[in-house]
């Protein structure tokens, strides 16, 4: 065991300052372990600590034998130990202000992780080289078709075990392309200790999981995506932390990460920590991350997962389990000013970037900027939309009469936000059934309503969100714990809502009528609202002319009061997508054929 280390100073006054007062913004480029000349140094906030040393399979994980030095004025520790080389295996041996010693931590903000079950951080210094300076288009008016991703069970190695994030990009990447989506949505990559989270605990915000590979391969990953012209969105979680010792939890022996106050630091439904947005430390431990994703993984976008439990001091939470806020309101003030922080700072340092929000409740201006009263991001799923439709998909037909009114209804907020359309992984987990078997009756009805389905919501206004397996109508509700069933993926009638999925991504990214006005309530109107006997729906998006039947009834000579000549641009009925085949052709609108179970999309001829 080598016995050299010192305290060099590697941390400016200015840096420490900006630190100590949560507004650094950067905090992964002081804090953790970085290879330096001569060696490694290593920095770590613990201000309520009495000691903390460094320990690691390069001093035989000794408690004390590496003592950090404490700043101050930032509650930093730091310390440098020469000869230490990537690869080497770390944590922080830290005793409490009351004297007791608490279990070892695993860096807050290190670089890469010993894989599960193993905690330990690892000393990394990143090799890779970008080869594509390519960015995805994030224009409010351009075309988003976003295929969602669990990269643990997309697709698995022949042997069970997880592929490496360079074999899933040979693979992922051009099956992506060929469907025609804008963007690859990856479920979190950061490190977290619990498969079965799907990556929704996390305890490494600065490191990619090392269930994948290394730190470059995922570089690699999101490097050749943009090679082909295809965005990467991640999965970002600042709601809340896992309770496990070895990380956030009580870091330095106090409620550090987390609030003191119980009601305001533990969300139950989870079981996990939820982060203490008043202390500007940890807001500025949170913004650093997510730019430093953009910066250094160079991500095109972020999901922030779960921002309804963030806003709401009061989410899932009963009488006596919360405390208001010093309005006397349930609005978490904190966390407010944690998302206006965070949305500016991104927009404004990272050039062509998204933030998209998952929010389900009613609360307004998400999606407008923060200078104009709203939260700041880009998008917000919209997940009215997604209940409503999937309600009255899942009805029998004879009764979707009765639910008719709650699909029409999508339309009276369609405009509230800049909206995503999700059909997302929760909606085919847990005892929910795969988005396939969410329709009643017999396997031929099954596929028609789905690509009923699919077909309205390509052509509904908001971008579009698909998850994994649903583009070839999988049968089985997703299992993280295993690989996609990719011998279904080659039954014909499969293969022909993959072809669907392909044509409709084509249509809507050519033809601006069908997304450059997603968030526009001018680019649409209802042509056939109030068809409920018969469940027919009508609606116009420019020059295109949506008509879908959701009953497996044929209705003829349907009349419809518009007028011009149309040619039918698609319909799900077709051959190609496993139908019946029946053609409307060109014809004067005013008069349709509309095959059961069906989405015809017309076109209006100039």
């Amino acid at each position: 065991m080598a016995n050299e280390f010192s305290y060099k100073d590697f941390i400016n006054a200015r840096d420490e300052k900006l630190f100590a007062e949560g507004r650094h913004n950067a905090v992964f480029k002081i804090l953790g372990a970085h290879v330096v000349e001569g060696g490694v140094r290593f920095a770590v906030w613990a201000p309520n600590a009495r000691r903390v040393s460094l320990v690691g399979d390069f001093n035989g994980w000794e408690r004390g034998a590496y003592p950090m030095r404490l700043r101050e004025q930032s509650g930093i520790w730091e310390i440098f130990i020469p000869g230490l080389a990537p690869g080497a295996l770390y944590k922080y041996a830290i005793v409490g202000r009351d004297g007791s010693e608490l279990p070892l931590k695993s860096d807050p903000v290190g670089f890469a992780f010993e894989p599960r079950p193993n905690t330990a951080s690892v000393v990394w210094s990143s090799k890779y080289s970008w080869q594509s300076g390519w960015k995805a288009r994030q224009d409010i008016r351009s075309p988003v078709s976003i295929y969602e991703v669990h990269l643990g069970s997309w697709r698995r190695r022949a042997d069970g075990w997880f592929m490496n994030y360079r074999d899933i990009a040979a693979e992922l990447v051009p099956y992506v392309k060929s469907l025609g989506f804008t963007h690859i949505e990856l479920l979190p990559v950061m490190e977290h200790p619990l498969d079965e989270s799907w990556g929704y605990q996390p305890i490494g915000m600065f490191a990619p999981t090392s269930r994948f590979g290394s730190p470059d391969d995922l570089k690699f990953l999101i490097d050749f995506a943009h090679q082909n012209e295809l965005g990467v969105i991640l999965d970002f979680v600042p709601a809340h932390f896992p309770r496990d010792a070895f990380a956030l939890s009580r870091f330095d022996g106090t409620a550090l990460y987390e609030h003191a106050d119980r009601r305001r630091a533990e969300q139950a439904d989870w079981g996990t920590k939820i982060y203490d947005f008043s202390k500007p430390q940890v807001r500025d431990f949170l913004i650093s991350s997510a730019l430093f994703w953009a910066e250094e993984y160079r991500a095109d976008a972020l999901r922030f997962d779960a921002v309804s439990s963030i806003l709401y001091l009061d989410y899932s939470k009963r009488s006596g389990e919360w405390t208001p806020n010093e309005r006397g309101g349930n609005e978490n003030l904190d966390a407010i000013k944690f998302m206006h922080d965070a949305n500016a700072k991104l927009y404004a340092r990272a050039s062509n970037f998204a933030t998209f929000a998952e929010e389900s409740t009613l609360w307004k201006h998400v999606s407008a900027p923060v200078e104009a009263g709203g939260l700041g991001f880009g998008y917000k799923w919209n997940m009215g939309w997604m209940n409503d439709v999937l309600s009255f998909i899942k009805s029998d037909p004879i009764l979707r009469r009765d639910k008719y009114h709650s699909l029409v209804r999508t339309a009276s907020y369609a405009f509230d936000e800049n909206f995503v359309l999700p059909l997302s992984h929760d909606e085919v987990v847990h005892m929910k059934g795969s988005l396939w078997g969410k329709a009643p009756g017999n396997d031929a009805d099954k596929f028609a309503t789905l690509r009923a389905l699919l077909a309205f919501q390509w052509t509904y206004p908001g971008r579009k969100l698909l998850f994994m397996g649903g583009e070839f109508a999988a049968s089985a509700e997703w299992n993280e714990l295993r690989s996609l069933d990719w011998r279904e993926a080659d039954d014909p009638r499969r293969k022909a809502i993959s072809r669907l999925v392909r044509e409709l991504n084509k249509l809507y990214a050519n033809e601006p009528d069908l997304h450059a006005g997603d968030s526009c309530g001018e680019s649409f109107h209802w042509v056939a609202a109030d068809d409920a006997n018969r469940t027919i729906t009508a609606f116009a998006r420019g020059k295109f002319l949506v008509v879908a039947n959701w009953t497996p009834v044929m209705r003829e000579d349907y009349l419809l009061p518009i007028t011009g000549e149309y040619e039918e641009a698609l319909s799900t009925d077709w051959f190609d997508f496993h139908g019946g085949g029946f053609k409307n052709g060109r014809r004067d609108a005013c008069s349709l054929t509309l095959p059961p179970l069906s989405v015809i999309i017309m076109k209006k001829r100039s």
